[in-house]
């Protein structure tokens, strides 16, 4: 059985998120999860490494596997912190961990150190030049950063392993649409036409092209999701990509909305929630910016 909440008009969740005198008339209608839980899976997996890691006679490369897994899951349970520092743990017991390195990348890239991420995400693809995720990774840092023509090199080369996978059709775009946002539209339509399937989530290519629209997206997450934890990583990505649209049409107040919305899920581990929190961090930046020249 779904557990769902389906809130109405948006203009009444904005104003509970941003504050506002009097709300404003907007059409789309809201579906909301149980944010996820910290499973007792987690739990027990977290306390069992831990007594792993304590057993003598450990090899430097056991160690660094144990502490990566560790840190994996704390990632997945939202302790960023706890995750990270069991990720340097294992590049110290073994530097050339390449999947290490990937995922302090990920860390570095959310914390803005973006020098920083590149560098830790050249040496993942110097230990293993096919990892197609570090490309991905490091292609979204570089949009980050400020370096848009150089993340279509990497977000295209991730994506031309699988073109039928609309997600990485869509990190791709949005760097594109940085660098020429005509080829970036046009591109899109080429792949919608050439690689769609019925899979609900090339919805949201079509959301970006304009053949649907957010209720209708939102209509069949809810009639299709099999439980509250698939209908959880759905709202997740559908929230950020709503946002992304939003903020490229200017909408910053909806697209902050969206944002928390896709934070609120508490899929920690997915990467349109990890974004979400770094795109809410650089609005809150801008924000004191205003207020300090003002």
């Amino acid at each position: 059985m779904n557990h769902r909440l389906l809130l109405g008009p948006l203009a009444l969740v904005t104003c509970f998120l941003l504050g506002c005198s009097a709300p404003q008339i907007v059409k789309s209608t809201l579906v909301l999860p149980i944010p996820m839980q910290v499973s007792y899976e987690s739990e027990l997996g977290i306390a069992r490494l831990g007594q792993m890691l304590n057993s003598p006679g450990l090899t430097p490369q056991q160690r660094a596997e144990l502490f990566f897994q560790r840190g994996v899951i704390f990632d997945r349970v939202g302790l960023r912190a706890m995750a990270r520092l069991d990720f340097n743990r294992a590049l110290r017991e073994r530097p050339d961990f390449a999947d290490a390195y990937n995922l302090n990348g990920v860390y570095l890239t959310q914390n803005q150190d973006f020098d920083e991420a590149y560098e830790s995400f050249d040496s993942a693809l110097e230990l293993a030049p096919d990892y197609s995720y570090a490309n991905l990774n490091r292609g979204i840092a570089l949009y980050y950063g400020g370096r848009p023509a150089l993340a279509v090199s990497d977000l295209k080369l991730f994506l031309d392993e699988e073109p039928t996978d609309p997600y990485r059709v869509l990190w791709w775009y949005l760097a594109l649409e940085k660098v020429d946002a005509k080829a970036a539209l046009k591109t899109l339509k080429l792949y919608q036409a050439q690689y769609a399937s019925d899979d609900w989530s090339w919805d949201l290519i079509n959301l970006y092209l304009g053949t649907i629209n957010e209720e209708q997206l939102l209509d069949r997450i809810v009639e299709e999701s099999v439980d509250n934890q698939e209908l959880a990583e759905r709202l997740c990505e559908t929230y950020f990509y709503l946002g992304k649209r939003a903020q490229h049409n200017n909408e910053y107040q909806q697209a902050e909305v969206y944002f928390k919305l896709a934070v609120a899920t508490n899929v920690y581990d997915f990467v349109e929630h990890r974004y979400a929190l770094l795109e809410l961090d650089l609005i809150t930046e801008e924000a004191e910016g205003f207020t300090l020249i003002e």
